[in-house]
Parts: C-alpha cells; sequence; structure tokens
C-alpha cells in the first residue's frame, strides 16, 4: 500500500495573501522562498482529529489548525510579543510530550507552537 510521506503544504485563505505571506516570513521564521517553498528541519508531526464542536481551535470557527514546531517555546511568544502579534498569555506542559502555546496571525487564525519534550 502507497502512503504519503510527509506534509506538502498547507494552504489558507486570506484577504491579503501578500501581507499575510510576509508575517508567517516574519514574525515565526518561515524561510519561505519566492515560490512559498520552505524546508523544515526533520521531526515529529502529529495529526489529530477533533471534535466539531471543539474551542480548543479558537473562537474564530476554523475548521483546522496549523501547529508549528519549536526550539524554545518562551523565546519564541516573547519575540512574538515584542512583534505586536496576538499572543495567548496562557501555555500548557504534558509530560513527555512537550509545552505549547498559541498566536493568532493577522486574518484571525490561531496557530499553536510546539516545544517537544527533550
Amino acid at each position: 500500500m502507497e502512503r504519503v510521506l510527509g506534509i506538502g503544504g498547507y494552504f489558507v485563505r486570506a484577504r491579503d495573501p501578500e501581507a499575510l505571506t510576509a508575517w508567517y516570513r516574519d514574525a515565526l521564521g518561515l524561510g519561505l522562498d519566492e515560490n512559498g517553498l520552505w524546508h523544515p528541519d526533520a521531526g515529529p508531526t502529529v495529526f489529530a482529529a477533533f471534535e466539531a464542536d471543539t474551542d480548543y481551535f479558537g473562537p474564530s470557527g476554523q475548521g483546522t489548525m496549523l501547529n508549528f514546531r519549536v526550539r524554545d517555546l518562551d523565546a519564541m511568544l516573547a519575540q512574538l510579543r515584542e512583534s505586536g502579534a496576538k499572543v495567548d498569555e496562557q501555555t500548557q506542559d504534558y509530560e513527555g510530550i512537550g509545552r505549547f502555546g498559541w498566536v493568532t496571525d493577522p486574518e484571525g487564525n490561531r496557530i499553536e507552537l510546539w516545544q517537544p519534550a527533550a
């Protein structure tokens, strides 16, 4: 049986695609080229389905949530706050899994940041 090899892309509608792409590049440090191609570091990826009425994705009613792995959650959240991004005050720690924090992009999409457990 054939199987997928990994995530090949994540596509999002935006009122201002250029500005939103710039925010992901500048605020989160995505090394995007002129075609949007990014070569992330290798590491774990989680696929999980949530109940239809979950509030885990935030109040916007979005159907999916992007999760980025980060090396230092506290440093990333501080960097985002300094840039004026809307960062949740709450973080969560799960033994054996890691630490989680959240930021909302300029288009209102909630994004999860994950520092995997060492």
